[in-house]
């Protein structure tokens, strides 16, 4: 229960940092690079033992955790498309909806329970993760030519999320989370410099200091994120189909309400609805496990 929680108000600070970012016209993939470096090393100190840092390669989840990690910064480079093709709406509702993928695993691979008021509580979620992410009253518009990028986003998002799950329960040992955590995100840094080491030889590549101070800012809420989902997936106090909805839809709310209140943003009807289906699904999945 605990490990939900912290890794709910970790993935709101996430999105609030993304908030500040615009505000203080940080650049977003120079930060991003320096946070998933800033993350790793951070997993790392958390870890604590020199030797099992020195011989990752003999984990039998090492090179599984180098390739998922390295798809983190792929799905950036696609949010980033979709954002700029269709808007930031679609790609915050092809994220979020993305949870159905792990849910279904869940269901399907591990045999998960799925009564009437666990199965009403998903539906319910996925539909206030639809009504609080619109912005306008009029819902979200996709040209036909731009629909493979929140298709890849939302397929992408739900892979990953799936791969974590399936990862941590098959190879990684409770004592080992930190490290793998850190394999993830160091995974996603490499690669993040060699699209900014790509840049620099093209001439495009105009690094700020503010990125550093931005990455940092990201980058410690990002590893108590995946740190503390993996804590929660690992508990006896839900299945990781109600772990993953509980999350999402947590995320959903206290992000909407710091925005209300740190930011003055405006709700729109719909979004409030939003928010009661959310609330009313948290409920339905807590009488589940009655």
């Amino acid at each position: 229960m605990i490990s939900l929680l912290f890794s709910i108000i970790a993935s709101t600070i996430i999105l609030v940092v993304f908030k500040l970012f615009e505000r203080f016209h940080i650049h977003n993939f120079q930060a991003i690079v320096v946070n998933y470096l800033v993350a790793g090393t951070f997993g790392f100190i958390m870890q604590g033992d020199a030797e099992k840092i020195t011989s990752l390669h003999q984990f039998s989840w090492f090179y599984y955790a180098l390739a998922l990690g390295s798809f983190f910064i792929t799905i950036f480079f696609l949010m980033a498309l979709t954002t700029q093709r269709s808007g930031l709406s679609v790609v915050s509702v092809a994220t979020k909806m993305s949870v159905v993928i792990p849910i279904l695993f869940g269901l399907l691979y591990y045999h998960e329970s799925l009564g009437l008021f666990k199965g009403m509580g998903i539906l319910l979620a996925l539909v206030a993760v639809y009504l609080t992410s619109i912005k306008n009253k009029h819902g979200i518009t996709i040209q036909k030519k731009n629909l493979i990028y929140p298709l890849l986003v939302f397929l992408g998002s739900g892979i990953i999320d799936t791969g974590i799950k399936f990862l941590e329960e098959a190879f990684v040992a409770p004592e080992d989370v930190a490290v793998f955590s850190s394999v993830l995100f160091y995974a996603a840094g490499s690669m993040g410099l060699f699209a900014l080491l790509f840049q620099k030889l093209k001439g495009t590549l105009h690094f700020e200091a503010k990125s550093i101070v931005g990455g940092i800012a990201l980058g410690i809420p990002n590893f108590f994120s995946v740190y503390c989902l993996v804590g929660a997936l690992r508990s006896d106090f839900m299945e990781s189909s109600g772990i993953f909805t509980v999350n999402n839809i947590g995320v959903v709310m206290l992000s909407t309400f710091v925005a209300i209140i740190a930011f003055k943003e405006k709700l729109i009807p719909k979004n409030w609805v939003g928010i009661l289906l959310a609330i009313a699904s948290i409920v339905l999945i807590a009488l589940s496990k009655i």
